[in-house]
């Protein structure tokens, strides 16, 4: 198994077993990073409202799209999704 496949499966894993509500931080981490959602559509090539559904969880990513915007924000992946409790 790759490292890619690896953390794909255990990304995977953890929004699966979460409930449907804030399942990802990609708000926080813009936040964190001072980026707003219009930078982060121009570095994935993405539409505004695309970005905007997933900074308020009202849709995720995919976890290859995941993978691409921990890259572009210079983090973990384990960083945008929220953590099992």
């Amino acid at each position: 198994m790759t490292k890619k496949q690896y953390l794909c499966n255990r990304i995977y894993i953890i929004i699966y077993n979460m409930d449907s509500k804030h399942l990802n931080r990609i708000k926080v981490v813009l936040a964190e990073k001072d980026k707003s959602n219009k930078w982060l559509a121009e570095q994935l090539g993405k539409d505004q409202a695309t970005i905007s559904k997933w900074v308020t969880n009202t849709t995720q990513p995919n976890l290859e799209m995941l993978l691409l915007i921990a890259k572009v924000l210079e983090v973990n992946v384990n960083e945008l999704v929220r953590p099992l409790e």
